[in-house]
């Protein structure tokens, strides 16, 4: 067993995350003020960073300290962390090598990469104490679908799981799926990724012989793997999905339910914390509001009333202290609602306003419709021709425009990279002849909920 995983750590968060499940809203509040104290007390004796800007004695409010944006803090990540012996550049070369994903990183941390959606990527690090927060929060506050079956079987060991995504690259959920495996021998074999970037006959088969009981993805995904069993193609009966990472509608959620006969449950999280927000019985995404704290606020920084989506997001991650996150902004635009919900919980309810990128479907040689998912189009962008700033747009059904935000030789360099990429990836998925126009120009089309929008359909 290696040092990321401490059992007495996880069986100690695990026992106070069930608690304050029954506790008082006052309660919940006071465990998180007690965790920002100890975060802030913590990053001011280890982080440089923030040793400097909480230098002066006196106990700062959280609304007194400056909104934190990734690419400052990546471009001074050595004096960020509160461990020397994280160098960004080891780092980066850790992430660089797929044979290292769920590896832990000099023996004691668990490492993965942001997608990019801001168009600065990071590296985020979390050590056995955070690690702890999180697999108690995803083992705790998931809401039990088939209760029946939890009480059987409380650690999914009869069951077969398939997570559907980006699996090559060192991503916050192929990490923690790979990490799983390295836990539990018992799951090793249940448990297996499967490249939403392959053509979708391959994922289909590759399900097909996997027969999961549990579907873990994106709800774009799932909403195309529902297509494909309703077409007679895929033959999975999962008894439950998981769906987070994009936003899940009620009718993509009764598009799945209905296709599959079973419950879907989502919920909310990013690499910057991976288990932000889990759904209740009404579904409701519920925040984990002992441990991360997230400030609504409008243009100038002000919090905004409830019940209305700020223009920022700021996340403060009150369980790693090895990578303090304080006052971090969020790509996405959050609504705390004005009421408690008639669920009961203690933690407050939430509306996310997050990724608005298109589905696009193009049609092949023989006119039939190939559906491209918007996550497995920026992954081959980022991760394949590490492309972050950009705009693809749909030209009807034979054509794509791509624009990248770099000007000049860097910009050229970009679009050529892009293009390669984009390329291989039509082919594999029968579409050689998808005609790509890719050059350099402004980008950031802004979507319907204020997010910029890096894949729009035609």
């Amino acid at each position: 067993m290696f040092s990321s995983f401490d059992p007495w750590r996880t069986a100690a968060v695990a026992c106070d995350v069930a608690s304050a499940q029954h506790d008082l809203p006052a309660g919940i509040a006071a465990r998180q003020s007690r965790r920002l104290k100890a975060l802030l007390a913590q990053a001011a004796r280890r982080s440089p960073l923030y040793r400097e800007i909480l230098r002066g004695g006196a106990e700062p409010g959280l609304a007194d300290l400056p909104v934190m944006r990734r690419q400052e803090l990546m471009r001074r990540f050595d004096q960020w962390v509160a461990d020397p012996r994280l160098e960004l550049d080891e780092l980066r070369r850790f992430v660089a090598d797929p044979r290292r994903i769920g590896e832990p990183f000099a023996g004691r941390y668990i490492v993965w990469e942001s997608s990019g959606s801001t168009g600065h990527p990071a590296i985020f690090v979390q050590d056995s104490a955070a690690l702890a927060v999180y697999d108690a929060l995803e083992a705790l506050r998931r809401p039990s679908l088939q209760p029946q079956r939890r009480r059987w079987d409380p650690w999914l060991l009869g069951e077969r799981i398939a997570f559907v995504g980006a699996t090559t690259g060192h991503f916050a959920s192929t990490v923690s799926v790979q990490r799983l495996r390295r836990l539990n021998p018992f799951l090793a074999k249940a448990v297996r990724s499967i490249s939403f970037l392959q053509p979708v006959r391959e994922l289909v088969a590759a399900l097909n012989a996997h027969a999961p009981t549990i579907l873990v993805t994106y709800p774009s995904a799932a909403v195309l793997l529902a297509e494909e069993a309703r077409a007679g193609r895929l033959h999975i009966a999962p008894q439950e999905i998981w769906t987070g990472g994009e936003g899940l509608t009620p009718a993509m959620r009764c598009f799945v339910q209905q296709t599959f006969r079973c419950p879907v449950s989502n919920s909310y999280g990013a690499s910057e914390f991976l288990a932000l927000a889990s759904e209740c019985r009404f579904g409701r995404l519920h925040l984990n509001s002992d441990w991360v704290i997230l400030e609504s606020v409008d243009a100038e920084g002000r919090p905004v009333p409830p019940g209305e989506p700020g223009a920022a997001t700021l996340l403060t991650n009150l369980a790693n202290h090895v990578q303090p996150l304080i006052r971090y902004e969020l790509g996405d635009r959050v609504a705390v609602a004005p009421q408690a919900c008639p669920c009961g919980s203690p933690l407050p309810a939430i509306e996310v306003q997050g990724r608005v990128d298109d589905v696009i479907v193009m049609h092949d040689d023989h006119r039939r419709p190939v559906r491209l998912l918007p996550l497995a189009l920026t992954t081959v962008l980022e991760d394949q021709a590490h492309v972050f700033d950009f705009l693809l747009t749909q030209q009807g059904h034979h054509a794509l425009r791509l624009r990248v935000g770099e000007h000049g030789e860097a910009g050229q360099r970009a679009a050529q990279r892009a293009r390669q990429a984009l390329g291989d990836y039509l082919q594999r998925q029968g579409l050689p002849d998808v005609r790509l126009d890719c050059a350099c120009g402004r980008t950031g089309h802004r979507g319907r909920s204020g997010k910029v929008q890096r894949v729009v359909a035609g």
